[in-house]
């Protein structure tokens, strides 16, 4: 009861949320890159909030199921298929056994994200069932999935859900190749000179190719110090933008180090980090500084947004209510 790899992608791996509480040993909390993402795909599903998906950058696997479940794709467009006919992104989608579902190359975003409704069967190291690719535990084996794995599910349940057809969310969100990232600044901005911060905050960089689940390195405009940018090596915070000798940001990223030595010009708001993990090499972006009750508000802004999309795909569809719809679709869904 799951599904065989007949391709396993680029890099595909499992990954939930990360292990938290381990970074005082040294041991960063990995998980998702996009936690947005994440969470609308287990929220199509009615999954747990942490519940384990499918991680896959720029490549997607082809996935053959051998038992019946729902699936729901999220984050950049993948253009998946099943069966070879094209699926839509951000919905509650029924597999049957012998299933095919092709996830391609990212037309926009980096990483996309698959959650099941049959939750994976991968047991839990440290409190989390991510994989951690350096340390080499977690996931499936500790690695990324590779053609021929095959990966089982924890229940044979859940084959249908309530409000089925609403189960749809029309989002869009990695199509601009330009981003405004909203940022916290320090904790040692003040070891940068003003025209420093003034280039930071008012100029435009490109993401480069030095990009990966560590972090991502921008090109552009030097951003000068006062003195030099090394520091006693601190802890790292997910987000933190690290300025070296050579003046050009590093945002650190899911899979960063716990402490570093270089200066900290500021931290990516939470909010804002799929937009940079979604970034693709050449796309642009800005920074703009914003306060800590700014942040916090942009959260809680965005756990409204959470609650209307639970009320959007709890409610019956129009479809339902027109009884001939609602026979052409399920048997769409079933034969």
């Amino acid at each position: 009861m799951g599904f065989r790899v007949i391709k396993g992608g680029l890099l595909t791996t499992v990954q939930d949320l990360g292990r938290s509480g381990y970074q005082s040993q040294g041991f960063n909390v990995g998980g998702v890159m996009d936690r947005r993402s994440f969470r609308i795909a287990n929220l199509l599903l009615d999954n747990p909030e942490n519940e384990a998906v499918l991680e896959c950058t720029l490549i997607g696997p082809t996935l053959e199921f051998t038992s019946s479940q729902i699936i729901a794709i999220t984050g950049g467009d993948f253009r998946p298929e099943l069966n070879d006919d094209p699926v839509p992104m951000y919905t509650a989608i029924y597999v049957n056994k012998g299933d095919v579902l092709k996830v391609g190359s990212a037309r926009t975003g980096r990483t996309c994200y698959i959650a099941f409704s049959n939750y994976l069967q991968i047991p839990v190291v440290m409190g989390s069932r991510s994989t951690n690719l350096k340390c080499g535990i977690g996931g499936f084996k500790g690695r990324k999935l590779n053609d021929g794995d095959y990966i089982s599910t924890r229940i044979k349940r859940r084959k249908y859900l309530p409000f089925f057809l609403s189960r749809s969310l029309p989002l869009h969100e990695f199509d601009s190749s330009t981003e405004t990232i909203r940022v916290i600044m320090g904790p040692q901005d003040d070891m940068f000179s003003s025209k420093g911060i003034e280039t930071f905050l008012n100029s435009e960089f490109t993401i480069s190719s030095n990009f990966d689940r560590m972090g991502v390195r921008m090109d552009g405009p030097f951003v000068e110090s006062k003195m030099g940018s090394d520091i006693i090596s601190d802890g790292i915070a997910l987000g933190a933008i690290q300025v070296p000798a050579h003046g050009k940001p590093i945002i650190l990223l899911a899979d960063h180090q716990t402490a570093g030595g270089y200066a900290k010009i500021g931290t990516v708001a939470s909010v804002d980090l799929p937009k940079v993990v979604q970034r693709r090499i050449d796309d642009k972006i800005r920074f703009k500084s914003i306060t800590v009750e700014e942040a916090q508000h942009l959260i809680k802004v965005e756990e409204h947004e959470y609650q209307e999309f639970r009320n959007r795909i709890h409610k019956p569809c129009k479809e339902v209510l027109e009884v001939r719809l609602t026979a052409q679709r399920l048997e769409k869904l079933f034969v």
